[in-house]
């Protein structure tokens, strides 16, 4: 299957534009009371309802946006209009739309960040439904007992706004394609992602949940493999770069066989620099994968050649060394209360 044929047929998407509208509030009623025995009554329009809200919800449930790609457009229903007896109109229907955890709302024009959807159930009005329009019997007053008239409804509001995915977890996984992180996660985890000896393997982020000791867990994610010049958007690009914003503790994975495992590191580390410098604040472990390969005397080899400030360790997802030591050191690296 080509790269580009994957791209189309995946169901993760991390970004929609949308157009939201909310619905018009109805307008106020300007009905005068007339009954059989009341031929002059006052004044008893009612209010007209509010018109629907369009409004983004929180969804544990889901991983992905593909629900939205192609509901490019989406309204609410008006508000009636108020009626006599001062009865309110009904008020429009809400629309909710539901999207995972880690959804980033921005106004596309601007860029600015309006909402981040972190929460179960948390709700963000991306369109608020216009306010209806007020009665006649709110006008009447000692000089005017009959007002005839009532306030039209507000028309509703209309955005396009871009809803972006950033994948929430604990570790994310950093490396060239090929590195061994899908291996990794696999092993490490229940989630069975696609293995294979070629680049660009993972073209979107997997997630796997890490069991740990006294039934403790933690997120991994997966994320796409880096090549030099990704923050420039080559190979894939700012499509991984934005899911390792989200990650508590980077988890580097440079192979055995690589020519310089320190050099490999600091490209990756140089990478995510340029994307953004603030994920070098994030803590840090080096994996050196595939260490199946290595014979004791290669190891104290490499070793001696290691001069880092991070902590490292050489693992093996195929016969599992150093798995458990790994996930010790990465639970050590977050903030557990």
């Amino acid at each position: 299957m080509s790269f580009n044929r994957k791209i189309v047929s995946s169901n993760f998407v991390d970004y929609v534009k949308v157009c939201a509208k909310s619905g018009d509030g109805g307008s106020g009623s300007a009905h005068l009371r007339r009954e059989k025995y009341v031929p002059k009554g006052g004044p008893d329009g009612g209010d007209g309802g509010r018109g629907g809200h369009v409004i983004i919800r929180g969804n544990k449930q889901m991983w992905t946006l593909l629900p939205l790609k192609y509901r490019k457009h989406v309204k609410a229903t008006d508000g009636a209009n108020g009626l006599k007896q001062r009865a309110s109109g009904k008020q429009g229907e809400d629309v909710y739309l539901d999207v995972p955890l880690g959804t980033i709302i921005k106004d596309p024009e601007t860029e600015e960040q309006l909402a981040e959807i972190t929460d179960e159930g948390q709700e963000f009005i991306l369109a608020k439904g216009g306010r209806g329009g007020l009665g006649n019997w709110n006008f009447k007053s000692a000089v005017n007992q009959t007002p005839r008239y009532a306030q039209d409804g507000e028309e509703g509001e209309e955005y396009w706004r871009v809803l972006e995915l950033k994948v929430l977890a604990d570790v994310g996984l950093v490396g060239f394609p090929n590195a061994g992180k899908s291996t990794l996660l696999s092993v490490l985890s229940a989630a069975k992602p696609e293995i294979a000896n070629y680049q660009f393997t993972t073209l979107v982020p997997n997630l796997g949940i890490v069991k740990y000791r006294d039934d403790l867990s933690f997120v991994m994610a997966d994320i796409p493999g880096i090549i030099e010049g990704a923050a420039e958007g080559k190979g894939l690009g700012v499509r991984f770069l934005r899911h390792i914003e989200r990650n508590s503790v980077l988890l580097f994975l440079v192979p055995a066989d690589a020519d310089d495992i320190v050099e490999q590191y600091q490209i990756l580390l140089h990478e995510l620099k340029k994307y953004n410098p603030e994920l070098l604040d994030k803590e840090r472990v080096l994996a050196i994968s595939k260490s199946d390969m290595l014979d004791d005397e290669l190891k104290a080899e490499i070793a001696s050649e290691i001069d880092l400030d991070i902590n490292w360790m050489f693992i093996s997802s195929v016969v599992q060394e150093g798995l458990m030591e790994l996930k010790d050191l990465l639970w050590s690296k977050f903030d557990v209360e």
